[in-house]
């Protein structure tokens, strides 16, 4: 599986299914209207791991790997994580700014051969509530609230992230630039929340 083959599409929702001992979401493409179409990819994070993995499948019973997300160091969450091919070869990267991300925040998406693009939440408001929510003795109760992120590189719109408004995780991933890796965008799309804040 790669971005030319089945990856032809530029929207596709991404859907949380948590279960007991793993984070597990669905990658569908998405029609004009809305609509979900074809599933693309399986993606499955274990928990109480050392070092975080998630790796996308390209078919339902998991025996396909398609690509891999992985931490770079235990030690420092900061470094940010690799995506790779079925074969080990990279797609890309990507970071999130520790202190911006504090108050707002903010990843930086990395693709061999293309200048970096930087993602920010797009209200100031819900950021600020999202944080301030996570203080709060709720952690059965998540975060309903819709929030946005905007990927930009030199200016240029490059993804947008949007979370649905709903209980369950939902993201609607958008990519506009036309050099983007997507299986790298659906990987960061999956990263805003799964890796948010670690």
């Amino acid at each position: 599986m790669d971005a030319a083959g089945p990856w032809t599409g530029r929207r596709f929702t991404v859907t949380q299914r948590a279960t007991l001992k793993t984070d597990r979401y669905l990658v569908t493409e998405t029609a004009p209207d809305g609509s979900e179409g074809r599933v693309l990819a399986y993606a499955e994070l274990r928990r109480f791991s050392l070092k975080e993995e998630l790796t996308f499948f390209a078919d339902a019973s998991r025996s396909q790997v398609a690509f891999t997300v992985r931490e770079r160091t235990l030690l420092d969450p900061g470094e940010g994580f690799d995506v790779v091919d079925a074969d080990g070869k990279p797609i890309g990267a990507f970071r999130e700014r520790f202190f911006t991300s504090l108050v707002r925040s903010t990843w930086v998406l990395e693709q061999p051969g293309a200048p970096d693009a930087v993602g920010r939440e797009r209200n100031r408001f819900v950021a600020v509530l999202r944080r301030a929510w996570d203080w709060l003795p709720l952690d059965l109760v998540p975060f309903a609230w819709p929030y946005h992120f905007d990927f930009e590189s030199e200016g240029k719109p490059v993804m947008t992230v949007d979370k649905k408004i709903g209980l369950r995780d939902r993201y609607l991933v958008e990519v506009t630039a036309p050099d983007l890796d997507l299986r790298l965008a659906v990987a960061q799309a999956v990263a805003l929340d799964t890796f948010q804040g670690r």
